[in-house]
């Protein structure tokens, strides 16, 4: 089953219209309310996912979530998934509410509907920063580590984002400093950042039978009067995690006993999108367990 920007097969239509009866629950005190927001809004930014509209308030934003996914190393332009976005859109929800929870500043401040969030506008970073516990994908490639060797520790790498590069190259601290990117005393709060935010989904995952091997972030900066602070931004979801389900067994040995999520399935694999982003959801809580296939609830707005 694979499960790191899936795309799969199958028809998740029951489950938007579940989602649909759920209320957006804010945690973060002083929300802005949308109310009725002017159905012309003003565009942004779109990326492979999601897409940025003016906020209703001055340093806000709302973030779209397609059911587009974002282009990776095997897939150029890869299929929409029917439900995807709304399925990531309660996923990140979940996910920033959890770290906002212990702590971590987050961009996110309420889902507003199925496929929006309302969030906070923040200068970013032109950086994603990949933290890997176990060897995959490029690292497996380009250094010849077998998939899913354990590393000693989380290895936190960066890599340029710049829409006039095709590939995001990979960057060193240097790199960072000497063009401006961002200072040491950033770097030193990214990856305090970025490993507080492995040691949550790490633990998170590991409790619902899954392992977090490795995920990208970003991170942006928000001014508070003369006080800068960097923020963790963007969006946590399957899409940007690279996660295996360990209660599958596989032929990767006792250390990796499962088939890897985030690769295409094989030819003869027919798992349906909801053995994906569905059972993910489900085992987190943010799906009822008891969900099936047959179950159509009515679309409740």
């Amino acid at each position: 089953m694979a499960w790191r920007g899936a795309r799969c097969k199958g028809d998740a239509a029951p489950f938007v219209r579940l989602l649909a009866q759920m209320r957006p629950v804010p945690y973060r005190q002083g929300s802005v309310s949308i109310g009725g927001l002017m159905a012309r809004r003003k565009k942004i930014y779109e990326g492979g996912a999601k897409i940025l509209y003016e906020g209703p308030e001055p340093g806000t934003l709302i973030a779209y979530f397609k059911d587009d996914s974002a282009p990776t190393p095997e897939q150029a332009n890869p299929a929409a998934v029917d439900g995807k976005g709304v399925l990531n859109n309660r996923l990140s929800e979940f996910f920033m509410s959890g770290l906002h929870g212990i702590g971590m500043g987050t961009h996110f401040i309420r889902r507003v509907n199925m496929r929006e969030q309302l969030v906070q506008m923040a200068e970013m970073i032109p950086l994603e920063i990949v933290v890997r516990n176990y060897a995959a994908g490029e690292m497996s490639t380009n250094l010849g580590i077998p998939e899913g060797t354990p590393l000693p520790g989380p290895i936190v790498e960066y890599y340029l984002k710049n829409p006039a590069i095709p590939h995001k190259p990979m960057v060193s601290e240097e790199h960072i400093m000497a063009f401006n990117w961002a200072s040491q005393q950033d770097i030193d709060d990214i990856i305090r950042i970025a490993l507080r935010v492995n040691d949550f989904l790490s633990g998170l995952m590991l409790a619902v039978g899954v392992r977090l091997a490795d995920f990208r972030i970003e991170i942006g900066r928000v001014w508070e009067g003369d006080f800068m602070r960097l923020i963790l931004a963007d969006e946590i979801s399957p899409d940007t995690c690279r996660l295996w389900d360990l209660r599958i067994p596989g032929e990767r040995g006792p250390e990796l006993r499962s088939v890897q999520m985030g690769e295409m399935p094989p030819p003869v694999d027919t798992t349906p999108v909801a053995d994906v982003y569905t059972e993910l959801a489900r085992r987190l809580g943010v799906l009822p367990s008891n969900v099936t296939h047959q179950i159509k609830p009515s679309l409740i707005n």
